[in-house]
């Protein structure tokens, strides 16, 4: 652990807000103090030399499930929070689909405190809706929670899935007059629901993505975009799976709506020809597309019209994971996987593009976008009064990743056999290495809650948003 009380990082590839540049990250107790062209620290300060790695803001995955409390026998934060750190990742959002469900004020100061002591990252947490009290969201402290997650169709973990219509306009009511960020699963229960009527539930993965088709998605973005033009709600929506889908978010984004959508390393890495291949691996909710939704979701991320990029880090037990067709639960880890398979694919996918143009976007999408989407000061960014989080990427490095490589506890990895470009070597949260490739170790488990400095409005003001 690095324990100087001045840090300093040198690198020749610092990738800041204003471009990627050498230089030099000045860090003191727990936050970067300057950003320099040299070396200006005393001669007894500690010292890291990146050479030609990139120097990334520590990484934001704003969609993670890590099972605490109640589903901890398939993920804890001990282990989720390792393998997000060997992913360059030093701040996660958790979802609330946990046993009980994270619905309450007290419920998020309790799963704060068993997390306590077992986090190398720091957090946040999504509460999640009570369909029963939907205008809770009015009141939600912001100290606790900025946003909130809703469930528009139900899996094996989604206990509280909004079926009602008007409950559902309610949330977003509530959500505007508390100036809450909305995060949901847009997909249309109903749909599914007629739909297995008539063919029955999924016998098996040849055919897994019909039955779980993308209308159900596309009914469900265009519910969302309706009540955030009625109610003036921020809406983003999660693990978004279709070209139709992005169409409609991006046109709804050029009338001035807001709404915005995260895309998933999952969509961008597999098809729906990985599902019959590979079977409950790649089962998820929503379900793997084709390779044109795949290709459109690509052109997105290079058209920079996503807000966020999110691994949905969901593990299950490999035993969970080989039930029936029906019974097997939707979800893969990812948080380990998502950083390298997104710079992986832009590197493959754009192969004369300078690699300077994927590191920004990495930095945007995993950095600037989710902190400031979210409301997390201090993240995000390589700059002056930071914290000073921060993830070296070796980005030529050709790795093969394997079982024994994988750190979440279901002990599994869809991306098991794949080649990999570019490597995460080591990663620093508050200016202390908490992965270190080269040894394989780990740092501190006291990683913190992060409480929103911003205000929420009067209602007042919120109406008149």
């Amino acid at each position: 652990m690095d324990t100087a009380a001045t840090t300093v990082v040198t690198g020749r590839r610092l990738v800041t807000p204003d471009g990627v540049r050498p230089g030099c990250v000045h860090i003191a107790d727990g936050r970067i103090t300057a950003v320099t062209d040299t070396d200006t620290a005393p001669p007894d300060a500690h010292r890291l030399d990146a050479g030609d790695q990139y120097v990334l803001p520590g990484l934001i995955d704003s969609h993670v499930h890590f099972r605490t409390p109640g589903l901890t026998h398939k993920e804890d934060w001990r282990h989720g929070s390792r393998a997000a750190v060997a992913g360059g990742f030093t701040t996660v959002i958790d979802m609330p689909n946990t046993v009980p469900p994270t619905l309450t004020h007290e419920a998020i100061v309790a799963k704060a405190a068993q997390i306590q002591g077992s986090s190398l990252v720091d957090h946040r947490f999504h509460i999640g809706l009570d369909p029963d009290r939907p205008e809770l969201l009015a009141e939600l402290d912001p100290a606790l929670a900025t946003s909130a997650k809703i469930f528009m169709a139900g899996h094996h973990t989604a206990p509280t899935v909004v079926r009602d219509a008007g409950q559902l306009e309610k949330a977003f009511v509530a959500a505007a007059l508390g100036d809450v960020q909305l995060v949901l699963h847009a997909e249309d229960n109903e749909l599914f629901d007629l739909l297995d009527t008539w063919r029955g539930e999924p016998g098996h993965y040849a055919d897994y993505e019909q039955r779980r088709p993308r209308s159900a998605g596309i009914v469900a973005v265009a519910k969302v975009i309706e009540l955030v033009r009625r109610h003036g709600t921020r809406a983003h929506i999660l693990h978004l799976s279709s070209a139709e889908e992005a169409d409609l978010v991006c046109a709804a984004q050029a009338a001035g709506l807001p709404v915005t959508f995260e895309v998933t390393g999952h969509h961008l890495s597999f098809t729906d020809a990985d599902t019959r291949r590979l079977g409950a691996r790649t089962r998820l909710s929503p379900s793997i597309r084709g390779q044109a939704d795949q290709d459109r979701l690509w052109e997105a991320v290079r058209a920079g019209q996503p807000a966020t990029l999110g691994s949905d880090h969901a593990p299950h037990t490999v035993e969970e994971k080989t039930r029936g067709v029906s019974l097997s639960p939707p979800g893969l880890p990812g948080v380990q996987e998502l950083a390298h398979a997104a710079w992986t694919g832009m590197r493959r996918r754009w192969p004369d593009e300078h690699p300077d143009h994927a590191a920004r976007r990495v930095a945007h999408y995993l950095g600037a976008a989710p902190a400031d989407l979210f409301r997390l000061p201090g993240k995000g960014r390589i700059v002056p009064g930071a914290d000073a989080d921060l993830a070296f990427l070796a980005p030529d490095d050709t790795w093969m990743l394997s079982a024994a490589d994988v750190h979440t506890k279901c002990g599994w990895s869809a991306y098991e056999g794949w080649t990999f470009t570019g490597r995460v070597t080591r990663t620093l949260r508050a200016g202390r290495t908490v992965w270190d490739a080269a040894t394989g170790t780990f740092g501190t488990y006291d990683g913190r809650l992060l409480a929103s400095v911003t205000g929420r409005p009067t209602r007042e003001e919120a109406v008149h948003v």
